[in-house]
Protein backbone atom coordinates (compact mmCIF):
# COMPACT_ATOMS: atom_id res chain seq x y z
CA UNK A 1 0.00 0.00 0.00
CA UNK A 2 2.72 2.41 1.00
CA UNK A 3 4.85 1.07 -2.55
CA UNK A 4 1.55 2.40 -4.23
CA UNK A 5 1.03 5.46 -2.36
CA UNK A 6 4.50 6.45 -3.04
CA UNK A 7 4.71 5.77 -6.83
CA UNK A 8 1.38 7.67 -7.33
CA UNK A 9 3.31 10.78 -5.63
CA UNK A 10 6.50 10.02 -7.92
CA UNK A 11 4.23 10.44 -11.22
CA UNK A 12 2.45 12.88 -10.33
CA UNK A 13 5.67 14.71 -9.46
CA UNK A 14 7.06 13.95 -12.27
CA UNK A 15 4.16 14.88 -14.78
CA UNK A 16 4.31 18.38 -12.69
CA UNK A 17 7.93 18.59 -13.31
CA UNK A 18 7.55 18.27 -16.78
CA UNK A 19 4.85 20.55 -17.17
CA UNK A 20 6.83 23.40 -15.30
CA UNK A 21 9.48 22.68 -17.83
CA UNK A 22 7.23 22.48 -20.89
CA UNK A 23 6.44 26.32 -19.68
CA UNK A 24 9.62 27.50 -19.34
CA UNK A 25 10.76 25.72 -22.88
CA UNK A 26 8.03 28.36 -24.33
CA UNK A 27 10.08 30.95 -23.04
CA UNK A 28 10.83 33.16 -26.30
CA UNK A 29 14.10 34.02 -26.30
CA UNK A 30 16.60 36.63 -27.94
CA UNK A 31 20.21 37.02 -28.45
CA UNK A 32 21.94 39.94 -29.00
CA UNK A 33 25.70 40.17 -30.04
CA UNK A 34 27.25 42.64 -27.68
CA UNK A 35 30.42 43.39 -29.72
CA UNK A 36 28.71 43.71 -33.09
CA UNK A 37 26.54 46.47 -31.33
CA UNK A 38 29.67 48.22 -30.73
CA UNK A 39 30.98 48.10 -34.17
CA UNK A 40 28.45 48.27 -35.88
CA UNK A 41 25.70 50.88 -34.08
CA UNK A 42 25.62 54.79 -34.41
CA UNK A 43 26.61 55.27 -30.50
CA UNK A 44 29.59 52.62 -30.72
CA UNK A 45 30.83 54.39 -33.45
CA UNK A 46 30.61 57.42 -31.79
CA UNK A 47 32.39 56.49 -28.96
CA UNK A 48 35.25 54.31 -31.03
CA UNK A 49 35.95 57.94 -32.76
CA UNK A 50 36.55 59.40 -29.62
CA UNK A 51 38.73 56.92 -28.05
CA UNK A 52 40.48 56.84 -31.18
CA UNK A 53 40.95 60.96 -31.09
CA UNK A 54 42.59 60.69 -27.28
CA UNK A 55 44.88 57.87 -28.64
CA UNK A 56 46.13 59.67 -31.80
CA UNK A 57 46.44 62.76 -29.21
CA UNK A 58 49.10 61.00 -26.24
CA UNK A 59 50.55 58.87 -29.93
CA UNK A 60 51.78 61.96 -30.89
CA UNK A 61 53.24 63.61 -27.79
CA UNK A 62 54.65 60.17 -27.09
CA UNK A 63 56.11 59.98 -31.28
CA UNK A 64 57.32 63.91 -30.66
CA UNK A 65 59.30 63.11 -27.00
CA UNK A 66 60.81 59.64 -28.72
CA UNK A 67 62.55 61.94 -31.57
CA UNK A 68 63.62 64.33 -29.41
CA UNK A 69 65.39 61.83 -27.42
CA UNK A 70 66.56 60.37 -30.68
CA UNK A 71 67.89 63.67 -31.59
CA UNK A 72 69.71 64.09 -27.74
CA UNK A 73 70.74 60.48 -28.17
CA UNK A 74 72.80 61.02 -31.49
CA UNK A 75 73.86 64.44 -29.71
CA UNK A 76 75.57 62.14 -26.73
CA UNK A 77 77.07 59.67 -29.01
CA UNK A 78 78.54 62.10 -31.09
CA UNK A 79 81.77 62.56 -29.19
CA UNK A 80 83.03 65.71 -31.50
CA UNK A 81 80.34 67.58 -30.57
CA UNK A 82 80.84 66.13 -26.54
CA UNK A 83 84.46 67.68 -26.97
CA UNK A 84 82.99 71.34 -28.08
CA UNK A 85 81.00 71.29 -24.39
CA UNK A 86 81.57 72.62 -21.23
CA UNK A 87 81.74 70.30 -18.34
CA UNK A 88 78.80 71.81 -16.91
CA UNK A 89 77.09 71.75 -20.61
CA UNK A 90 77.52 68.19 -20.69
CA UNK A 91 76.34 67.58 -17.36
CA UNK A 92 73.05 69.81 -18.45
CA UNK A 93 72.40 67.72 -21.29
CA UNK A 94 72.86 64.04 -19.10
CA UNK A 95 69.91 65.88 -16.98
CA UNK A 96 68.07 66.73 -19.92
CA UNK A 97 68.47 63.23 -21.38
CA UNK A 98 67.30 61.90 -18.12
CA UNK A 99 64.40 63.88 -17.83
CA UNK A 100 63.33 63.17 -21.30
CA UNK A 101 63.08 59.62 -20.63
CA UNK A 102 61.04 60.08 -17.16
CA UNK A 103 58.59 62.11 -19.62
CA UNK A 104 58.48 59.41 -22.10
CA UNK A 105 57.84 56.63 -19.69
CA UNK A 106 55.35 59.10 -17.92
CA UNK A 107 53.14 60.01 -20.72
CA UNK A 108 53.34 55.71 -22.00
CA UNK A 109 51.63 54.97 -18.18
CA UNK A 110 48.84 57.98 -18.34
CA UNK A 111 47.87 56.80 -22.24
CA UNK A 112 47.74 53.12 -20.88
CA UNK A 113 45.63 54.33 -17.98
CA UNK A 114 43.12 56.51 -19.94
CA UNK A 115 42.99 54.17 -22.48
CA UNK A 116 41.49 51.57 -19.78
CA UNK A 117 39.40 54.04 -18.29
CA UNK A 118 38.02 55.20 -21.53
CA UNK A 119 37.31 51.20 -22.27
CA UNK A 120 35.75 50.88 -19.16
CA UNK A 121 33.35 53.61 -19.59
CA UNK A 122 32.50 53.10 -23.09
CA UNK A 123 31.22 49.08 -22.14
CA UNK A 124 29.25 50.89 -19.47
CA UNK A 125 27.65 53.29 -21.38
CA UNK A 126 27.34 50.80 -24.38
CA UNK A 127 25.92 48.20 -21.48
CA UNK A 128 22.85 50.66 -20.87
CA UNK A 129 22.19 51.46 -24.44
CA UNK A 130 21.91 47.88 -25.79
CA UNK A 131 20.30 47.26 -22.61
CA UNK A 132 17.63 50.08 -23.61
CA UNK A 133 17.13 49.09 -26.86
CA UNK A 134 16.84 45.39 -26.52
CA UNK A 135 14.02 45.55 -23.78
CA UNK A 136 12.43 47.93 -26.68
CA UNK A 137 12.61 45.29 -28.81
CA UNK A 138 11.47 42.66 -26.32
CA UNK A 139 8.33 44.47 -26.02
CA UNK A 140 7.63 44.37 -29.85
CA UNK A 141 8.33 40.85 -30.11
CA UNK A 142 7.10 39.70 -27.06
CA UNK A 143 10.23 38.32 -26.00
CA UNK A 144 10.81 36.98 -22.01
CA UNK A 145 14.82 37.42 -21.95
CA UNK A 146 17.37 38.73 -24.55
CA UNK A 147 21.43 37.05 -23.66
CA UNK A 148 23.98 38.12 -24.92
CA UNK A 149 25.88 36.00 -27.17
CA UNK A 150 28.22 35.53 -25.48
CA UNK A 151 26.77 33.98 -22.70
CA UNK A 152 25.92 30.82 -25.07
CA UNK A 153 27.58 28.08 -26.36
CA UNK A 154 25.40 27.82 -29.46
CA UNK A 155 22.30 29.80 -30.73
CA UNK A 156 19.97 29.00 -33.37
CA UNK A 157 20.43 31.95 -35.68
CA UNK A 158 16.61 32.58 -36.28
CA UNK A 159 16.72 34.20 -32.23
CA UNK A 160 19.26 36.54 -32.93
CA UNK A 161 17.97 39.86 -32.81
CA UNK A 162 21.27 42.11 -33.06
CA UNK A 163 20.52 43.82 -36.30
CA UNK A 164 16.77 45.07 -34.57
CA UNK A 165 18.64 45.74 -31.81
CA UNK A 166 21.06 47.73 -33.34
CA UNK A 167 18.29 49.64 -35.97
CA UNK A 168 16.67 51.01 -32.13
CA UNK A 169 20.01 51.79 -30.72
CA UNK A 170 20.63 54.09 -34.03
CA UNK A 171 16.90 55.79 -33.54
CA UNK A 172 17.70 56.56 -29.93
CA UNK A 173 21.20 57.64 -31.23
CA UNK A 174 19.45 60.13 -33.30
CA UNK A 175 16.97 61.45 -31.31
CA UNK A 176 19.76 62.33 -28.35
CA UNK A 177 22.09 63.68 -30.92
CA UNK A 178 19.19 66.33 -31.89
CA UNK A 179 18.32 66.63 -28.15
CA UNK A 180 21.81 67.51 -27.16
CA UNK A 181 21.90 70.39 -30.51
CA UNK A 182 18.87 71.65 -29.22
CA UNK A 183 20.22 71.93 -26.14
CA UNK A 184 23.41 74.03 -27.31
CA UNK A 185 21.40 76.21 -29.96
CA UNK A 186 19.18 77.38 -26.48
CA UNK A 187 22.18 78.00 -24.40
CA UNK A 188 24.42 80.42 -27.07
CA UNK A 189 21.04 82.09 -27.61
CA UNK A 190 21.10 82.68 -23.55
CA UNK A 191 24.43 83.80 -24.34
CA UNK A 192 24.06 85.96 -26.98
CA UNK A 193 21.44 87.77 -24.98
CA UNK A 194 23.17 88.32 -21.88
CA UNK A 195 25.51 91.32 -23.50
CA UNK A 196 21.77 92.83 -24.47
CA UNK A 197 20.09 92.50 -20.91
CA UNK A 198 23.12 94.18 -19.04
CA UNK A 199 23.04 97.37 -21.66
CA UNK A 200 19.42 97.56 -21.22
CA UNK A 201 20.20 97.70 -17.06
Amino acid sequence: MKIKRFIVILLFLLVCSQTAFAIESKAMIGIVNFMTCITESKYGKNEQEQLENIKKQWSTLIEETEKEIGELNSKMEDQDYLDGLSPEAEEDLKMKQSAMYQDLAKYQNQLYQILNQANYFLIQKMSTNISKASEAIAQNRRLDIVLNKEACFYNNPKIDITEQVIHEMDKNYEKETVKNESEKDKENVAADLQPQAAKVK
